[in-house]
């Protein structure tokens, strides 16, 4: 019979005990000595990621934005009166002349208002012509009794001188010589004053026929308008280019000042940019330009610059020099860059694609023989197209990262395979 011993059941408890303690130490040091490591460095791929080298040396800054080309001079033709389209006789696209006839509308009204506007016109002439004879005769009445008036003094004058001597001679009597001077000098009176009327009936005459004359011009140049009003129901190019809009239908009516077609000069283009608010403040009128057509490349110089905001953009004419390449045409997209200035000896490096000009941000700096990168906070400065310039923070010679490495935001550390 086996007699279980005491002692041996003590010392197992023990040795559990003492196990436990162990295990429990181990435990406690192990979590103190893990929660002091550094988490592991995330891993990038170098393929991935763009990597360029801070220099020093001369920058040039640009701008560059997308735009179209678009004629120097475009025409709307607008609607010069109310009328009718009857007909579209070129299409869009076609090459025309200063003549040529793109449209013709009807206005049966204006053509009938035209025609009244003529017949006044002929009518106002014809009483200009009366008035005209009427006023020639009664000025040759008024001669002839100026005339006759004459005749009758000088006669009277005759009579008189002739009295007078008989009177000296004392062949006639005093009173004949009184009598005979004094019908000279009544008739004297009334021959100067057929003479003055006379002459006062020729200005009458001239200010009546000017004020029937006048008349007349005023109904001539209202018939004159009209009548160009009919003739513009044939709506002409009035410019040599190229149709590019018919914005009416036939059988369409329309009012005056209505956008009936737009002709331009398709050989004389410039180019529109719309450049970015924050980069336009720099573009200044005069700056170089060269436009990229995707079929070659046109130098020029900026000539205009809008001043207003919109959609975030600035739009800035460029004049183009030199002749266009193949394929330009109105409305065609181009890219354009603007020379804004050369830096003859400032640190730059690559643009990164969330490095703003005059502003401060986390770059990862190749370490470790291009191992490892590590953050650091630059200070950026002047910007252009594909280069900025290094204020603070970066050497020359230092390698940074200049991709999108949003997704490592909270690693300030990280591996490169």
């Amino acid at each position: 019979m086996d007699i279980p011993r005491k002692s041996a059941a003590r010392q197992r408890l023990i040795k559990r005990i003492i196990y436990i303690t162990i295990a429990i130490i181990l435990i406690s040091a192990t979590t103190v000595v893990l929660s002091r490591l550094k988490p592991a460095a995330p891993t990038v791929e170098r393929a991935t990621v763009w990597i360029d080298t801070v220099k020093r040396g001369p920058m040039l800054r640009q701008v560059r934005g997308l735009g179209t080309l678009v004629p120097e001079e475009i025409r709307w033709i607008p609607a010069t009166t109310e009328g009718r389209v009857e007909r579209r006789l070129i299409d869009p696209g076609t090459q025309v002349r200063p003549n040529s006839v793109l449209l013709e509308l009807s206005n049966p009204t204006l053509v009938q208002v035209a025609l009244d506007a003529e017949m006044q016109v002929k009518g106002a002439e014809a009483r200009l012509a009366d008035l005209r004879v009427t006023l020639q005769s009664q000025q040759l009445t008024q001669k002839a009794g100026a005339a006759q008036v004459e005749a009758e003094y000088k006669q009277a004058q005759l009579r008189a001188d002739t009295d007078a001597e008989l009177a000296r001679q004392g062949l006639t009597a005093d009173l004949n010589r009184q009598l005979s001077a004094l019908a000279a000098e009544q008739l004297g009176n009334r021959n100067r004053i057929e003479k003055e009327r006379l002459a006062i009936s020729g200005d009458s005459i001239k200010a009546q026929l000017a004020v029937q004359q006048a008349e007349v011009e005023r109904l001539r140049a209202l018939a004159d308008l009209k009548r160009q009003q009919v003739d513009q129901l044939h709506v002409r190019a009035g410019l040599e280019g190229v149709l590019q809009q018919v914005p009416v239908e036939i059988g369409q009516q329309v009012t005056a000042g209505t956008n009936l077609a737009r002709v331009a000069e398709p050989r004389k283009l410039k180019a529109e940019l719309k450049i970015a608010e924050t980069q336009a403040k720099d573009v200044q009128i005069g700056q170089v330009a060269s436009i990229d057509t995707r079929n070659g490349i046109i130098s020029g110089h900026v000539v205009r610059i809008d001043p207003a905001v919109v959609a975030g953009t600035v739009t800035v004419d460029v004049k183009l020099e030199g002749a266009l390449p193949d394929g330009a045409r109105p409305d065609l997209s181009v890219e354009g860059t603007i020379e804004l200035e050369r830096l003859t000896d400032v640190v730059y490096v690559g643009r990164p694609v969330q490095g703003q000009a005059f502003s401060t941000v986390g770059l990862f700096k190749l370490v470790e023989d291009g191992k490892d990168a590590i953050r650091v906070p630059v200070k950026l400065g002047r910007s252009s197209v594909n280069t900025i310039e290094i204020v603070e923070g970066l050497q020359v010679g230092d390698q940074v990262i200049l991709s999108d490495m949003s997704a490592q935001d909270r690693s300030d550390r990280i591996r490169l395979n």
